[in-house]
């Protein structure tokens, strides 16, 4: 297949030159073999398949029946090599960085000439700019030619935040290793950079430790359905290869009640019934007991196992923290109380004895804010707070001095809106109906790609809640957009996450503002984001729908007029 530029045409495959890369050009996701040579030269393949592959033609975006290509026989300039060139060499840190450790800028231009020049600081700045570059092309509809119109073109970019991701949870239903990686090459293509894969929860442990085998065998939800250390691995270096980085979650002390299948001695509260809202956030009840030996001789095991594995992937490391019910610990045997002052130095003891643990390995800590805006910890300077409750949120934590994700549930948890999953009982009142969940309604992509992590913040206002002084914003690193899977598995997962999370990439990647600091037009937005959504499903995204073809062809749009 021949590349076209500009209705004018390009041979493949790719060259790159004046690089300061390193190492083994073997482009398999294997951590002993990776470097920043072989991450690119990987990258560069999965370009060209890319451009040779996409099968993307933009008719929904043109007037009906209209002749909106180049003549395919017409004059044609080629494009016949790309110069790719990293101006730096890459740190130790580019394959597990922490968040604004590694540039992602890049620079890329196409003349009218066709000649391509690449340039980045960093191996991670080649991806993105390759990816970019991908983007810009289209197949043409009566061969296989492929062209694009936007030369001459040059671009500068760089991401708003440093932190941008996705939370994924593989507990509440399982995902094979092989959608996983699916979607961290959709991840990729949006330019986000982190996939936090929430791995365990009080429904299932599909996490295999070999210290302690009962725990997926009795706790995943049936044999296979688990994780081996090997398939976390590769899940975990294939991320690297493309730039998004996976760190794990395993969250306590709550929602940790499947333990009590392998361990019930380590569990209070568990399985309650029917009663188990008095104990926990959702069913099935049970926490992690907090003033236990058991417990703590179970986490020196637990961490012995899995963080020499996990670290040399990940910088990161998600202890957890959310929705502690105290209730569960007035029937704690070794607590008796469900008091907060009684709770609040047990969990801090656990806390720090997890996070000792990650800083040996040389990882940093993650947690959810409840552990510091509720409980009142002591947290290390280094741990990131993750907040999901609301933008105030945001700025408390600004406020006690520590780096923070954004995610207001409000905006970006992708699951609301899909009804209760929790079935309603027998009632002569119907107390349920209509059967909505926690969250509703469902956040469309117009709601998402409006929030931001600056989003009500006041840099001005040194009365108000959210006041963070403005040499205090790079402390908000950034944000991640979340996918809960009560009610949502590979088969379904595509179409509920993208296009919206795309949205939100967009928001974490360059912001939600114009030029002119206003907010950018959602009917300009939403064609891009319509465009978008056709190029990924033709890369084998099952991406839901952003508009009807009447919107899409009609330059007018379908635009509210104002009168409803």
């Amino acid at each position: 297949m021949a590349t076209v530029l500009s209705g004018l045409i390009a041979t493949l495959p790719f060259t790159s030159s004046s690089s300061h890369f390193n190492g083994t050009s073997n482009p398999l996701p294997n951590l002993n073999t990776a470097s920043s040579y072989a991450i690119v030269q990987a990258a560069i393949q999965r370009a060209q398949e890319r451009l040779l592959n996409d099968a993307f033609i933009p008719w929904k975006f043109h007037p009906r029946h209209s002749d909106f290509e180049p003549a395919a026989n017409g004059t044609r300039v080629f494009i016949k090599n790309i110069t790719i060139q990293q101006n730096e060499t890459d740190s130790a840190a580019v394959l597990k960085p922490l968040a604004g450790e590694i540039s992602e800028n890049y620079t890329l231009s196409i003349s009218t000439s066709g000649a391509v020049t690449i340039t980045a600081v960093s191996s991670i700045g080649i991806l993105r700019a390759l990816d970019t570059f991908t983007q810009l092309f289209y197949q043409h509809s009566t061969n296989s030619t492929v062209y694009s119109p936007y030369a001459p073109v040059s671009i500068s970019d760089a991401p708003k935040f440093a932190h941008r991701g996705l939370n994924m949870d593989v507990a509440r239903n399982y995902y094979p290793p092989s959608f996983i990686m699916h979607t961290i090459d959709v991840l990729a293509l949006n330019k986000f950079n982190r996939l936090h894969l929430h791995a365990t929860d009080a429904q299932s442990w599909p996490l295999d430790i070999p210290a302690f085998p009962e725990l997926s065998t009795r706790g995943a939800y049936r044999k296979g359905l688990s994780y081996s250390p090997q398939q976390l691995a590769d899940i975990q270096a294939y991320g690297m290869y493309r730039g998004v980085q996976v760190h794990i979650e395993i969250d306590m002390p709550g929602h940790t009640a499947v333990i009590a299948l392998a361990y019930p001695d380590l569990i209070t509260a568990y399985n309650i019934q029917p009663n188990w809202s008095t104990y926990a956030a959702q069913p099935p009840s049970g926490s992690l007991k907090l003033n236990s030996s058991a417990v703590y001789d179970f986490l020196h095991k637990l961490w012995e196992d899995l963080l020499p594995r996990v670290a040399p992937y990940s910088a990161y490391f998600h202890t957890g923290g959310d929705e502690v019910n105290v209730n569960a610990y007035s029937l704690d045997d070794t607590v008796r109380s469900n008091q907060s002052s009684v709770l609040q130095p047990l969990i801090q003891t656990l806390v720090d004895y997890n996070h000792d643990y990650l800083r040996a390995v040389g990882m940093t800590p993650i947690v959810w804010e409840e552990m510091l805006l509720d409980w009142n910890l002591t947290l290390g300077s280094d741990v990131i707070v993750q907040t999901w409750l609301s933008d105030e949120s945001v700025a408390k934590v600004v406020q006690k001095g520590h780096k923070v994700l954004a995610g207001n549930y409000n905006y970006w948890y992708l699951d609301c809106g899909h009804g209760a999953w929790v079935d309603p009982p027998p009632s002569p009142t119907n107390p349920y109906y209509p059967y909505n969940d926690y969250c509703t309604p469902l956040k469309n992509w117009h709601l998402i790609y409006t929030h931001s992590p600056f989003a009500s913040l006041s840099t001005a206002n040194t009365s108000s809640s959210t006041y963070v002084s403005p040499t205090s914003l790079d402390l908000i690193l950034g944000g991640e957009v979340h996918i809960w899977s009560e009610k949502t598995d590979p088969v379904n997962f595509d179409a509920v996450v993208w296009p919206r999370a795309a949205a939100a990439a967009e928001v974490l990647w360059s912001g939600n503002l114009d030029a002119e600091g206003k907010n950018r037009s959602l009917v300009e937005v939403g064609r891009r984001l319509g465009v978008w959504r056709e190029r990924m499903v033709s890369r084998g995204v099952g991406a839901g729908v952003v508009q009807m073809v009447w919107c899409t062809q009609d330059e007018r749009g379908c635009v509210a007029d104002g009168l409803g």
